[in-house]
């Protein structure tokens, strides 16, 4: 639940007058980010531009709904996962690639950012809400 601010920083709650933030564990949280942005710049390399652009269209296409564009991009990152060397597992590779995703289609028009992080945040959360807690549960250990 806790926002996450353009800076990096999460956002605080006032409680009883004072800052409180929601206890974490900021360095797993890092460990995790440092282990799937490394992955995702291996991956960036491999994502044609056609791929992008083809969902670049489909976020400029008002017509389409959110669940219809997500469905898309499920189907896009499924398919680049099929190209992902078999040693990785399988959740974690779709989970960078629908980041890097993320990343290239709003480099490639900017304005589409709100629309673009909350279906890839919608996506996520449907798609590997349990992987991502496992994921941060494992690093604790």
């Amino acid at each position: 639940d806790d926002e996450l601010q353009t800076d990096g920083n999460r956002s605080g709650r006032f409680r009883n007058g004072e800052l409180g933030l929601p206890p974490t564990n900021e360095d797993v949280i890092r460990i995790i980010a440092a282990q799937l942005a490394e992955i995702g710049d291996q991956f960036d390399k491999e994502i044609q531009g056609r791929v992008v652009n083809d969902l670049v269209q489909h976020f400029l296409n008002e017509n389409l709904s959110k669940e219809e564009i997500t469905l898309h991009m499920s189907r896009v990152v499924r398919e680049l996962t099929r190209s992902i060397p078999s040693d990785m597992e399988q959740e974690k590779a779709m989970l960078v690639l629908a980041m890097v995703l993320t990343k290239k289609i709003v480099n490639t028009v900017p304005s589409l950012l709100h629309r673009v992080f909350n279906t890839t945040l919608n996506y996520m959360n449907q798609q590997f809400h349990n992987y991502i807690v496992e994921m941060v549960s494992a690093v604790k250990q």
